[in-house]
């Protein structure tokens, strides 16, 4: 299996830098998202998947409403970090998961085919303390005066990958509520298949674009309507059969859960050009020996004057 996700992966990259290309004047940035995950929003607690920043810009040469049939018009140029940690960041247990310091950019297509949204794209990933995250979380722990981390020998080895992302789905309008089953496969740092959902009650976000974030599976506004205002709250679920996981390495003693589920529920606020997004996910384990899921909250504010 694994071999037929990293051919996957490979096509994937190819696909991506083969996109047509579009002359550069014709294109805009046509909106942005932005993401802050962090567990003290969630359960309050200060571990495993602990905190994660993301900011999408999606360019193109015009949004019409909908999603367009050619391949590389809509692209996402994806920044992101990431800290994933053991329970305790101050004297790490055996057996509990390494620290992980994430930064990755990535580039990823949003188009329609044959009636099927689909996104697809690839992301490149820097593990380890060559990251530089571990060094940024201890300013912060510094300047907020919180608990000082003792894990630079009990992390995840450096490491640059490409990782590989396809999501297929398709929004079904049921009149006031909108549901949208979906199909994933990752390949790379964590290679996955993956199936779900996602519901939508209210009209805020009809005929605008949704990014879906890659720990919680939360989708963000990007691209707003012209029509676009009020709430919307959203209901979301999804169940993976994994792999492996870089995070987990299997040369280390580490086995991945084989199945992994999320479950999110959120309320986004629309007013004028300017949007507001809170959400809860609950994390099941990741790995054998993880005492228990996790809840997260995450925030996106959307504010333009």
């Amino acid at each position: 299996m694994m071999q037929v996700f990293g051919r996957f992966g490979l096509i994937l990259m190819l696909c991506v830098l083969s996109a047509p290309a579009v002359d550069a004047q014709e294109r805009a940035t046509l909106g942005q998202a932005r993401l802050f995950t962090n567990d003290l929003l969630g359960d309050g607690r200060d571990r495993w998947r602990s905190g994660a920043y993301g900011v999408s810009a999606v360019r193109g040469p015009g949004w019409h409403g909908a999603l367009p049939s050619q391949f590389g018009q809509i692209m996402e140029y994806r920044f992101r970090g990431e800290v994933i940690t053991p329970a305790s960041i101050v004297s790490p247990t055996p057996g509990d998961r390494l620290y992980a310091g994430v930064f990755s950019v990535g580039a990823h297509s949003h188009f329609s085919w044959h009636g099927l949204e689909v996104s697809t794209g690839v992301d490149l990933m820097v593990m380890g303390e060559q990251s530089g995250i571990r060094h940024m979380q201890e300013i912060v722990h510094e300047a907020f005066s919180l608990q000082t981390s003792n894990v630079r020998n009990f992390q995840v080895d450096n490491g640059i990958y490409l990782h590989g992302t396809v999501e297929v789905g398709q929004e079904f309008d049921f009149g006031g509520v909108r549901a949208r089953p979906f199909v994933e496969l990752q390949a790379g740092v964590e290679t996955m298949a993956r199936t779900g959902f996602d519901l939508t009650f209210g009209g805020y976000g009809q005929g605008g674009l949704r990014l879906r974030d890659s720990t919680t599976g939360h989708r963000i506004s990007a691209i707003d309507s012209e029509s676009d205002s009020g709430y919307s709250f959203l209901f979301g679920g999804d169940v993976a059969y994994v792999d492996s996981s870089r995070y987990l390495p299997s040369d280390q003693g580490y086995t991945v859960e084989d199945t992994r589920y999320r479950i999110r529920a959120g309320v986004n606020y629309s007013f004028g050009h300017s949007n507001i997004f809170y959400g809860l996910t609950y994390l099941s384990e990741e790995f054998v020996g993880q005492s228990s899921g996790q809840t997260v909250g995450s925030i996106s504010l959307g504010i333009e004057f």
